[in-house]
């Protein structure tokens, strides 16, 4: 049985996790006990989820909002704490073994790291971790002997496709495949009049907000062309984006011998998410089987990072490294805050991604300080420049 911290439970990550886990603990093979739970402010569902799973302990980043869920819940034994303290508590905790880390945004950054350090495995679905902190957080792992875990789609379907490999020295590149969202083909021009609803119809994915417009503007595949780097120690020029609208091939690999090999399933993050958690295991899954012949043919196109400029910009981040990833993520999560808002324009979230790669400096990470200061650094220069 392993035991689960799952923090960001009420988001889409967090709701198909416990979809998993339900499904797991019906079978009874490999069973799989919620011990904490975690949420940004919905403590609607979070109580819902607390009186179904039973944690030890629930944390509410929002503290007023936990008070009120301390109230909502006295009647069980689960445990309300709150804030990042609280967040964190639930990364270290000790009755947990593994903690699948879900938040969106740079405020998962530091459980991460306490996790690694209190020597949990990691099944990570939030991006900003390694993204702004990659350097920082492989080497904590590495000095806790830890394994991270990927969750995201992409990222499970390279480490699938990787089991077996004797030798590093044998892979080639690693093939990132993006669904091209809901603006595929489409020119500059015709973006200038987007709108929020417009940018949230993503074809194949549900996913929360955030996420899905991070995928339309392609932003969602420059965070994770640094994450392959950092997952996978690969160079910037070892790994490539492929635009496949269907999303049934999940990524790819490529030895030294030009064989590729890819990880293939329905659109359907239950799977990677129940990888993560019943690993090296596989189980019996709650997901559609795939049917090739439902779906004829599969195509793949190079990204238009002419139009879709934040894949460039993160592909320049990382070149030039350091801080500057950090620095990118954290402009990013502003624009697109300020764009659901309307207060800025679609075309304006590559353009600040950009702004800033040419404006900061890519400062050595030391500590995770330095990289939170990064992140203040540019969200300041967005709303500064952008909010008025």
């Amino acid at each position: 049985m392993k035991h689960l911290s799952l923090l960001g439970s009420t988001g889409s990550i967090g709701i198909q996790a416990l979809d998993v886990v339900r499904c797991i603990q019906n079978e009874g093979e490999h069973a799989v006990r919620v011990t904490a739970l975690a949420a940004h402010s919905n403590i609607t569902l979070l109580e819902e989820q607390i009186r179904e799973f039973r944690p030890l302990a629930a944390a509410v980043f929002d503290p007023e909002k936990a008070k009120l869920l301390k109230i909502a819940v006295q009647d069980t034994d689960t445990k309300i704490l709150s804030g990042m303290e609280g967040l964190c508590a639930l990364a270290e905790q000790e009755e947990a073994d593994i903690v699948l880390n879900s938040v969106v945004g740079m405020v998962g950054l530091t459980p991460t790291l306490r996790a690694l350090q209190a020597k949990k495995e990691v099944a990570l679905a939030n991006k900003e971790t390694l993204v702004a902190g990659g350097e920082l957080v492989v080497r904590t792992a590495k000095e806790n002997g830890i394994e991270i875990l990927p969750v995201d789609s992409e990222h499970s379907a390279i480490f699938q496709c990787l089991q077996g490999m004797h030798k590093k020295e044998d892979l080639k590149r690693i093939i990132l495949t993006a669904s091209g969202g809901p603006f595929f083909g489409r020119t500059k021009a015709e973006l200038e009049k987007v709108k929020p609803a417009d940018a949230l119809k993503h074809p194949n994915w549900d996913m929360g907000a955030k996420v899905t417009i991070d995928s339309s503007t392609l932003m969602n595949k420059g965070l994770e062309f640094i994450e392959a780097k950092w997952l996978f120690d690969m160079e910037p020029e070892e790994i490539d984006v492929v635009v496949h609208r269907e999303s049934i091939v999940h990524s790819l690999i490529e030895y030294r011998d030009h064989s590729v090999i890819a990880q293939l399933g329905v659109p359907d993050m239950r799977i990677p998410i129940q990888y993560a958690l019943t690993f090296p295991r596989r189980v019996k899954s709650p997901v559609k089987q795939l049917d090739l012949a439902d779906w004829q043919k599969l195509t793949f196109y190079k990204p238009d990072e002419g139009t879709f400029t934040c894949l460039g910009a993160m592909k320049r981040a990382i070149q030039k490294g350091g801080t500057l990833p950090a620095a990118v993520n954290g402009a990013n999560e502003v624009a697109v805050a300020l764009f659901l808002k309307e207060k800025i324009g679609y075309l304006d979230i590559g353009e600040i991604a950009n702004a800033v790669v040419d404006t900061f400096k890519a400062e050595p990470i030391r500590t995770v300080e330095d990289v939170l200061e990064a992140d203040r650094a540019a969200r300041a220069f967005v709303t500064g420049k952008y909010s008025k």
